[in-house]
């Protein structure tokens, strides 16, 4: 998945030479025409589910920006969205659906119009062997099983009710988790017999996930939005970073970790 540093520097150096003059003092970062670079501290506020493929964009664009430094904050989008509404510092915020990202752009918080930038779909996650005997989603509705979804304030919650009432499934799951990655990891502890992530998910969870696909999941797409926000105190920093995003090698990286190319 890890991206290759030529294209990489190419999108930099664009972000670079668009803008005629430096950041202005105190906003912790440098970028201008000069080509100096980027610098300061990039806070990038991530959907879960976008832990892998984010956390190597933010390597790569520290190894071609030496000055930077990238930290994320990856949680459920919910939650996410709520932190920024109240005032956390964050130069770029990527949400799992719309409905969070506008929690954020009906409170004017966003510098520009949102992007989708990606596209994903659930699965469902069983441990190796599935020893649940687990075949698809109307096995959510058995008692006899252990098992997770996320909060429905959650994308991948909102998601699993959506599929639910597609399939005339009464759901009765054990637990609900603040976020997909919590769900995936009950299954990887073998905690739940079965678990409603996305399918990036379960292929980034390796050989000790099995991942069962089911028809619904077509009706209930999440697409991914991402946009820089007003109050960035790295704005050229975050510029750079969703331009990364949206760039033919952050795509084609988003791809090769299971994403879909967004439809529209």
């Amino acid at each position: 998945m890890r991206m290759r540093a030529l294209p990489i520097a190419a999108v930099l150096v664009l972000t670079a030479c668009g803008s005629s003059t430096g950041v202005g003092p105190g906003s912790g970062s440098t970028a201008g025409s000069s080509g100096r670079g980027i610098s300061g501290t990039l806070t990038v506020f991530a959907a879960a589910s976008l832990t892998d493929v984010f956390t190597q964009f933010g390597k790569d664009l520290e190894e071609q920006q030496p000055g930077l430094h990238v930290r994320f904050n990856f949680a459920g989008s919910s939650a996410l969205a709520t932190q920024i509404a109240q005032g956390a510092p964050a130069d770029v915020f990527a949400s799992a659906d719309q409905d969070q990202m506008k929690v954020v752009t009906d409170a004017g918080l966003q510098a520009g119009d949102p992007t989708v930038f990606t596209e994903n779909a659930l699965e469902i996650a069983v441990p190796q062997g599935n020893p649940g005997h687990v075949t698809g989603i109307r096995d959510f509705g058995n008692p006899d099983l252990t098992l997770a979804v996320c909060a429905p304030a959650v994308p991948c919650g909102a998601a699993a009710q959506q599929v639910f009432a597609l399939a005339g499934v009464d759901a009765r799951p054990d637990t609900q988790e603040d976020d997909v990655k919590a769900a995936l990891t009950k299954v990887q502890l073998g905690e739940v017999d079965a678990a409603l992530v996305y399918a990036t998910d379960v292929r980034a969870a390796g050989a000790g996930v099995e991942g069962i696909s089911f028809p619904e999941a077509e009706q209930a797409i999440n697409q991914y939005p991402i946009c820089t926000l007003a109050a960035a105190p790295n704005p050229a920093a975050a510029t750079a970073f969703v331009d990364l995003v949206l760039s033919d090698p952050g795509q084609q990286a988003l791809a090769d970790a299971g994403f879909r190319a967004p439809t529209s």
